[in-house]
């Protein structure tokens, strides 16, 4: 049986559902619109039971999932959500994978998530230009438990990775079909490759440039979630659903030699990008 213990993350779910993601701390107290809630109370006692405000309102307290974990993380920037981690996880193989590569580290939701799931002596290489979403990214990894399976650097990927025979890679980054050379040298033949862009128009400029690439199974995904109200007499969805957050865009690496190296970072095709495009249109977790 498991007891709540001092620095523990625990889930408090009230009565109408609100949550709330806490890290327990003896003396503490946890404030809400429903009462105070003493860390106290919590700590040492099992997890899977309610306690009680100071006004007698009743929360549920539950150990969080990693679902949870990424829901509440810290952050300054656009996350990448559960529902396309999920795919991203799997299609990327990270679970079996012992290096993988990720560039656009943002706030982490994706690095932590992938910190998780990797081999115990696997490792996550993460790439960001910013050096204050590095920080974020490793505050999120630390609160997570799984900081030592993440290896954050603070470096511009136009120059190129640093490592090599990497199992998958994923670019989460403003323009991703600049960078298709240093994604080869650094995926081995048979690797994975991903990336996340929030336009119709960049899913193309991505396509058109995997194809010029020695790359195969080429897969483009939008995911949708819709919930329902878990009501039985009355089940019906809720008012509102997650739709549109991104694309997502899959390929295998294959042996082949590559094009000549566009040296000015950037072909005649991809003219008519807007230059002001906002952050917002351009990035996913970074």
């Amino acid at each position: 049986m498991k007891l709540a213990q001092e620095n523990d993350r625990v889930l408090l779910i009230s009565r109408d559902h609100k949550e709330y993601l806490v890290r327990l701390k003896r003396g503490d107290m946890f404030h809400t619109h429903r009462g105070v809630v003493a860390h106290d109370d919590i700590l040492d006692a099992p997890l899977g039971r309610e306690v009680t405000s100071r006004m007698g309102q009743p929360f549920m307290v539950l150990p969080p999932s990693m679902h949870d974990l990424l829901l509440h993380i810290k952050r300054n920037s656009q996350i990448i959500f559960p529902k396309e981690i999920g795919q991203i996880l799997l299609r990327l193989n990270v679970a079996r994978a012992l290096k993988v590569i990720e560039a656009g580290t943002g706030s982490g939701a994706l690095t932590t998530a992938m910190a998780a799931t990797i081999r115990a002596d696997g490792m996550i290489y993460s790439y960001e230009a910013r050096e204050d979403m590095l920080q974020i990214a490793r505050y999120n990894l630390e609160a997570a438990g799984v900081a030592e399976r993440a290896t954050l650097l603070h470096h511009d990927i136009t120059a190129g990775f640093t490592e090599s025979d990497a199992d998958a890679l994923f670019l989460d980054v403003r323009e991703p079909w600049l960078y298709m050379t240093q994604v080869c040298e650094a995926l081995a033949d048979g690797g994975f490759f991903g990336s996340i862009v929030p336009t119709a128009n960049q899913v193309s400029w991505l396509l058109n440039e995997l194809n010029r690439y020695p790359f195969t199974n080429l897969e483009v995904i939008e995911i949708m979630e819709r919930r329902y109200k878990p009501v039985p007499a009355r089940l019906r969805p809720e008012d509102r659903m997650i739709g549109h957050t991104g694309y997502l865009i899959f390929a295998r690496k294959i042996a082949g030699e590559l094009p000549p190296r566009d040296n000015s970072g950037h072909d005649e095709v991809y003219d008519d990008l807007p230059p002001g495009l906002p952050d917002e249109e351009r990035d996913g977790d970074g």
